[in-house]
Parts: structure tokens; sequence; C-alpha cells
């Protein structure tokens, strides 16, 4: 019950965080896309704000300060009567302001425009040759920008351009409201998207506290019971101090035994440990496969003639790989030692080699008790022993084929196992070519 609590708890934390994550996410994409519509829209009023005032600043030249000139045919010019550019823009109105602050070209802009919207409006001149936004009556939008008119003798102090912006602004406020709803419907649906994220976060991580939480009992089992062997060994041989080595030679062979079998499961779990933790690693060399493998089972041929089996050699793959030496070892030694521990009198054990598809392929074969098509999936399991009594008689812990599968996968193998054509089983490693 506990650790279903603190996995329900660590699920939140992870919903939580992708929640957030995606809410942040979604909210810097909205603004983002939401500025550059906004930017984009606003760019084209402002370069034609710029280029009228380009306009009317080459009919009206910042520099030009002659006096004002008279026209033969009509006489003297009028200062006061304003020309605009060439092509003016229908969406800009041109606003004329003396120095007292006031409009002075109502006719040009309409007396009914004039009177209903620019009677009261002030001129604000901090912001000259800026760039501005404004809203008249609370209806109408528009972009301005108010530079000064340097021309001499008329009364015009400051000149203002203003355009319409309505139709970017009606653009911009149904955008925003389009981003606003996007957002709450993906933000909601990020919700469902945290939870089943955090649902698979969670898989590797349940599924590595189990594998965990079963090796530390299947090793505090395995470890307990050699260790029980000896002590109540040794608190035999304490009960009569007095007795001859020779008359206590069972208990001594027994506690010797148990110790050796102890040190070797300690190795192999140090080995799957520092296998979790990517901490071990090959020291690939170029390997003869065939002579080392020869050098190998030499030693398995003595010991199976002595239990009356027989081994026998089929080496056809006379190649080098890369390949750590010791590992490699390591694993022929775990096959064998296997092949040798379920094989009985008259029974045989081969070794065979030979090139497929550009890789090296070993295989072993024994004729031994074998094992059943359901449990050969969990043969690579650790601590899985198909008979735990028999594999107790044997010293078997149920890890070796486990780092026999690591090894292989070390140097990007594979390892698989079949039943044998007659009886027993045949392991086929595959290995890289070098």
């Amino acid at each position: 019950m506990g650790k279903q609590k603190v996995f329900r708890k660590e699920q939140l934390k992870f919903m939580i965080f992708s929640f957030i994550s995606f809410t942040v996410i979604f909210t810097i994409f909205g603004v983002i896309i939401f500025s550059q519509v906004k930017s984009t829209l606003f760019t084209q009023t402002d370069e034609e704000l710029l280029s009228f005032k380009a306009k009317v600043s080459d009919v009206l030249p910042e520099e030009d300060h002659r006096p004002p000139r008279f026209d033969d045919n009509d006489g003297p010019q009028n200062p006061n009567e304003r020309k605009g550019p060439n092509n003016p823009n229908p969406r800009i109105m041109m606003l004329h302001w003396n120095n007292e602050g006031e409009i002075i070209n109502q006719n040009e802009i309409g007396t009914t425009i004039y009177e209903s919207y620019f009677q009261d409006y002030e001129l604000d001149k901090e912001n000259v040759n800026a760039i501005t936004n404004m809203t008249i009556n609370d209806l109408y939008n528009f972009r301005y920008i108010v530079f000064e008119d340097h021309t001499e003798g008329d009364e015009v102090e400051y000149v203002q351009l203003l355009i319409n912006t309505d139709p970017e602004q009606t653009i911009l406020a149904n955008f925003g409201k389009l981003i606003i709803i996007c957002s709450s419907i993906f933000i909601i649906l990020s919700i469902s998207a945290s939870y089943i994220l955090s649902k698979r976060m969670m898989k590797p991580i349940i599924k590595s506290w189990n594998k965990q939480t079963e090796f530390v009992e299947n090793a505090s089992h395995e470890l307990r019971t050699p260790l029980t062997i000896i002590q109540n060994k040794l608190e035999l041989l304490l009960t009569a101090p007095q007795e001859k080595i020779m008359n206590k030679f069972e208990n001594i062979a027994l506690s010797l035994s148990e110790t050796r079998r102890l040190s070797k499961l300690t190795s192999d779990l140090l080995t799957l440990a520092r296998a979790d933790s990517a901490e071990s690693q090959l020291n690939k060399q170029p390997v003869n496969v065939d002579n080392f493998i020869k050098k190998v089972c030499n030693p398995y041929i003595d010991i199976a003639e002595s239990q009356e089996k027989h081994v026998w050699l089929k080496l056809n793959s006379k190649i080098e790989i890369e390949a750590d030496e010791q590992r490699l070892h390591q694993l022929l030694v775990i096959l064998l030692d296997n092949a040798l521990k379920y094989t009985a009198e008259q029974d045989s054990i081969g070794v065979k080699t030979y090139n497929e598809d550009h890789k090296v392929v070993i295989e072993i074969t024994d004729t031994g008790i074998g094992i059943s098509k359901q449990n050969m999936k969990y043969i690579f399991d650790r601590f899985y022993r198909e008979d735990r009594a028999r594999s107790r008689e044997t010293g078997g812990s149920g890890l070796g084929l486990s780092i026999a599968q690591w090894i292989v996968t070390q140097h990007n193998g594979t390892i698989s196992v079949s039943e044998n054509q007659h009886k027993g089983t045949t392991f086929i490693v595959k290995l890289p070519k070098k």
C-alpha cells in the first residue's frame, strides 16, 4: 500500500510538472504569435505614414527658408493654402497646428468631422516624430505622427498625420480571442497529455523499482542460505573444540563449499550491479574465435571424460572478432558449466562455430535434460531456475545466463536458446565480425 502511495505521489508530481511545462510553452507561443501578427499589421500603416510624411516634406522642404513665391498669373500665393502630395492616401488625414495649439485647416478636414471629433482634441507635443496610437471618442483608432513645420511665413508650426487603424484593430482583437480560445483548448488537452505522459514516465520507474525489489529479495535469499549453513557448521565445531579435524572433515568441507558458492554469488551480483550502472567497460581486442574456443574447451574435455560424458568440437570460423577476451571466456564458461551440470553419463556436449550473414555463430549443444518450451523465455531472467531444488544441488544461483546475455549484448550480439533436435538444449550466440 505504501509503495502504491509513493507511485501515485510521484505520478502526480510528473503530471503537474508536465502541465506547467505545456502551459508555459503554449503561453509563450501565443504571445510570440500575437506579437508577430500585431507587428506585421501595423508595419504597413507605419510605412504609409512615413511615406506620406516624406512626400509632404518634399512639397514643403524643411531647409527651404526662402520667402513666399509669387505666381505671375495668380498673384501672391497665400502661405496658409498648403499643398499636399500629388497622390494623397485616402486613409490618411493631415492636421495643421499653429503655435497656440489650434487646428487651422478646419475646412480641409471638414467642419462636421472637426466639430465632432477634433474640436476638443489637444496636440501632444511630447511625441514629436514618433508614431503613436490614439483613440477618438472611444470608437475610432488611429496611429499618427507629429513633426515640426519649418516653413517660414505661415502659421503652421506642426503637421500631424493620422491613419485609421480600425481594420487592423478588429483583426487583432479577433486574432487575440482566437489565440485565447486555442490556448485554453490546448491547455485543457495538456491535462490529458500530462496524465498520459506521467503514466508513461512512471512505467520504467515502477519496472525498475520492482526489479530492484525482486533483486534484493532474491539476493538476500541466496546469500542467507550459504551463510546459515556456514554458521551452523561453525557453531557445531565450537561445541567440540577438542575434536580432531579429521573427525569434523564433512562439516569443514561443507563450509568451504558454501564459502566458495557464496564468493561466486557475490562476484556475480557485483557483475550485474556494474552492468546496471553501466560502470563496466569492455577491453576489446582482436580474438581468433576458433583458437580461443579450443583453448577454453580443453579443460572441459577432461572434466567431461571424468564424468563419462563426451565433448566434441566442430570449429569452422577461422576469423578474428573484436571482443573482450576475459568476458568472452566468462560467457563460454557459463554455457559449458550449465551443459555439464544438466547432462548425465553418456550424454554429449558439442561446440560448433561457423559464419553467417557477416556474423560469427557459436552453438553450444547438449543432450541433457533440456528446458521446457514454456520456460525458455524466462531463462535469462535473474535468479530464474526451472528446478530450484536441482539447481541448488548443482550450485546454481540463476544468475549465470543473465550475465551471459549481458556479455553478448555488450558485444552487440544476440543469444538465444532452442530445443536440440533429439534431446537437450542448444544455445546460439551471434557476434559481429571484426
